[in-house]
């Protein structure tokens, strides 16, 4: 094999590494750092160094162990509505203002009566904020449904629109929608979750009919 591949795929498994550093998100820091793993065995099976290759071995069937407990982990969700006011909510909102703002740049936190307002807890922790403008026709326009970044797993969404759907149908709703994506991840996670496309009128709206 050419000596500037097997340079490149060292390279490679260099800058795996680092993205993996730089990842908030457990579950995608534990990906990539298992790709750096991979990519580093290759390495070292190309230049021979069974240093490379036993301590990213061993680090990657620990990747593989931390992995399969985040996903068979049994875990309890709770959905709990609010009015607006709550202190405990104002101080989340205050303390991931920053994150909030790269994926719902546009919400106001509103505290007048025509919303349904809840947070969802995952194992007693404070996992998302869902709040949406409710229509009489059984429209429900989400405003803001922001998932801290450790628990971004699409966990606490299916939880929401699959398993709290009759609740969500409780409270009149008929169609969940989104006015905006904001980005690719954004729009992944919609359509994962079931939502659609649609235009109406001039505008193009993600539609998720319940009924």
């Amino acid at each position: 094999m050419p000596q500037t591949l097997i340079l490149f795929i060292g390279y490679a498994a260099s800058v795996l590494l680092a993205l993996s550093l730089l990842e908030s998100n457990y579950i995608k820091f534990r990906i990539l750092n298992t790709s750096c793993n991979v990519v580093f065995i290759i390495y070292g099976i190309l230049i021979h160094a069974w240093p490379i290759i036993v301590t990213n071995t061993v680090v990657l069937f620990i990747n593989f162990y931390h992995l399969y407990k985040v996903f068979n982990k049994t875990e309890d969700f709770d959905l709990i509505e609010f009015a607006g006011n709550e202190k405990l909510v104002h101080k989340f909102l205050h303390f991931y203002e920053k994150d909030i703002k790269k994926y719902f740049p546009t919400y106001f936190h509103e505290t007048t009566a025509g919303y349904l307002r809840f947070v969802v807890l995952r194992d007693l922790v404070i996992a998302n904020i869902f709040v949406a403008e409710l229509a009489e026709n059984g429209d429900a326009f989400v405003k803001i449904n922001y998932t801290v970044s450790r628990y971004r797993d699409y966990k606490v969404g299916k939880f929401i629109f699959v398993k709290e759907n009759k609740f969500l149908l409780s409270k009149g709703v008929k169609r969940l929608i989104y006015k905006d994506a904001f980005g690719k991840a954004h729009e992944q996670f919609l359509h994962k979750m079931g939502f659609k496309p649609e235009q109406i009128g001039e505008q193009k709206l993600y539609v998720k009919h319940l009924i």
